[in-house]
């Protein structure tokens, strides 16, 4: 038994409901995004521009750089 072909009409309706499926999932992944940043803000201390003194450790495994 085969499936009947769909009409231009329903192939343009099944694209533009795809488009808006698509921009929907996308804007909920954002809020999830941008959620979650705003929870996490700030995520961690600012970065260190000065390096520390190798440790004790590095310095006899040779890990110095």
């Amino acid at each position: 038994m085969s499936t009947p072909s769909k009409t231009p009409t329903e192939n343009a309706q099944a694209e533009e409901q795809r488009k808006r499926d698509e921009a929907a999932r996308k804007e909920q992944l954002e809020r999830a995004l941008e959620e979650g940043l705003e929870e996490t803000f700030p995520a961690s201390d600012p970065v260190n521009v000065t390096q520390p003194p190798p440790s004790v450790v590095d310095k006899e495994s040779g890990r110095q750089k």
